[in-house]
């Protein structure tokens, strides 16, 4: 028999062996066990198979295809004339050549005919291709006033833009009847085109002793302003200066107006264009000429207007009630030729005036020898306020009054070419537009703005703007010559508006002048 293995454990380094430990050694002796192999089945799976991957998970079937259909076909252009290439994309197009031949030459008499029956024709002249949308919209973008002012109850009796149209000035005073001339008033800026704008802070004020009546601004000097004042003095404000701006002035002298100055102008001299001269307008009968001399404003010519010096005019001298001098009320220079002007008289005829066939009196006459009228016009029905010439006709010019109504006039006859009645109270001003030849503005008694447009109709306005519609009266406006979509409207409230117009009232049409030469000339008798 084999011997048992040896006892694990009992071996001892060092001598010799205690009584105790000899059954001990007999139980435990040292040996090798042998070790247990366990067969790899996934390995001979694997090569079952024949593959070669490292993974453990088999291989996914895949399969390509270029297309999903079976069978497909090509066309290079629909213009391709081969019917295997284009079946499908387009149908080949048979034309009769000969029966339109036929046709084109039966009608060719009628369509010549009516070519030329349209060629004659004027239905449509006059009509612009407009592809924009038309916006006829005007918008009230500034409401501007002087808190103070308006606390006195003054009103708005004139305004004025300056010759870069980014400031507008206003003047302040009584318009009703009665002795103002020792009340208190004002003349306020505003530059429109500031970002931080306060419409009740004025820019600039200016206290003034008397009421101002008419203002106007120097037509290349930014910031001079003229004023008349209802004393009959004029005044020349810097309005660069915030201390002491009066730069020139009349001062009361036999050579000033005796009465309210309702009209100021400057205007190139007729001889030296480089020359211009402030022009002013009073009841007295007086249109003087002045001039800056020494640091004020001296005269240096003048009329007087007299009911006996003017031309052959029964009615006219009939309403001047043998007055020596007629009341100035208005005046317009005419923009074509500043040797021609109109006045508007308080016996309600403008007259056509000129300055080279009328002699001008020196500071010391009195009288003239020779007045500058030299056409009377049908009178309205009460006092002119207001006259307009046209920048774009130099025969053409508006005028405005008391009966509501605003006559169209050309300078070579007597009779108006248009008379329209805007208005059931009083008109107080009218203007041209600098832009349109055809648009003008009026100021009513309602307290409206109206707009009116005589390409598009002769009875009634294009559009009114309420400005003070039960307050007051509109005593005065004015057009932006450099920005002429502005408009500026004062009111008896003492407030300043300002009006911003569409395209549609400051774009030129195409035949537009054509027209207003057409209307200039149509009734000329």
């Amino acid at each position: 028999a084999a011997p048992h293995p040896a006892p694990l454990g009992t071996g001892r380094a060092g001598g010799g062996k205690s009584a105790g430990e000899a059954p001990l050694a007999a139980m435990f002796t040292d040996g090798t066990a042998l070790g247990a192999d366990v067969e790899s089945l996934w390995r001979s799976a694997r090569s079952t198979r024949c593959e070669v991957k490292s993974c453990q998970t088999g291989k996914i079937s895949t399969a390509e295809a270029a297309v999903q259909s079976h069978t497909s076909q090509d066309a290079a252009v629909q213009m391709d004339q081969r019917r295997n290439a284009a079946q499908g994309f387009q149908q080949e197009v048979y034309v009769d050549d000969t029966g339109l031949l036929s046709f084109l030459q039966r009608v060719e008499d009628t369509v010549t005919k009516e070519l030329n029956k349209n060629w004659k024709s004027h239905a449509f002249h006059g009509f612009e291709v407009n592809w924009r949308e038309q916006n006829k919209t005007v918008l009230c973008l500034h409401t501007l006033s002087y808190p103070e002012a308006q606390q006195q109850k003054l009103q708005v009796t004139s305004v004025s833009w300056n010759a870069t149209g980014a400031v507008l000035a206003c003047s302040y005073g009584h318009l009703e009847d009665g002795d103002w001339s020792t009340a208190k008033s004002y003349i306020c800026t505003w530059n429109v085109e500031r970002r931080g704008l306060n419409a009740q802070h004025p820019d600039l004020v200016v206290d003034v002793p008397s009421s101002v009546m008419s203002l106007a601004f120097h037509p290349s000097q930014p910031s001079l302003l003229a004023g008349g004042l209802f004393s009959g003095e004029l005044l020349v404000w810097d309005t660069s200066r915030t201390e002491d701006p009066v730069v020139w002035r009349t001062g009361m002298t036999d050579d000033t107006h005796t009465e309210p100055v309702y009209q100021v102008s400057w205007v190139p001299d007729g001889q030296w264009w480089s020359c211009t001269r402030l022009w002013s307008a009073a009841p007295d009968g007086k249109v003087l000429a002045w001039q800056e001399q020494e640091g004020r404003l001296a005269l240096a010519r003048g009329f007087t207007l007299g009911a006996s010096q003017l031309p052959r005019s029964a009615e006219l001298r009939k309403l001047a009630r043998g007055k020596a001098a007629l009341g100035v009320t208005s005046l317009s220079f005419s923009p074509l030729d500043p040797c021609v002007f109109v006045v508007g008289v308080e016996g309600g005829s403008p007259l056509k005036c000129s300055t080279a066939t009328a002699s001008c009196w020196a500071p010391a006459e009195l009288s003239p020898c020779r007045t500058p009228a030299e056409l009377a016009f049908t009178p309205h029905a009460g006092p002119v306020y207001s006259v307009s010439c046209s920048p774009f006709h130099r025969n053409l010019f508006l005028s405005c009054g008391t009966d509501g109504q605003v006559h169209l006039h050309s300078m070579l006859q007597p009779q108006p070419l248009l008379s329209l009645q805007l208005s059931q109270q009083y008109l107080f001003c009218v203007r041209w537009s600098p832009a349109r030849p055809l648009l003008f503005a009026a100021a009513a008694g309602e307290g409206v703005v109206h707009l009116f447009d005589l390409g598009k109709s002769s009875q009634k306005p294009a559009v009114s703007m309420e400005q003070a519609v039960g307050q007051g009266p509109v005593h005065c406006l004015e057009f932006n010559c450099r920005q002429p979509q502005l408009l500026a409207a004062g009111d008896a409230t003492g407030t300043v508006r300002v009006w911003q117009l569409s395209s549609d009232f400051t774009e030129q049409g195409a035949r537009e002048l054509k027209h207003l030469e057409q209307l200039a000339s149509d009734t000329r008798g």
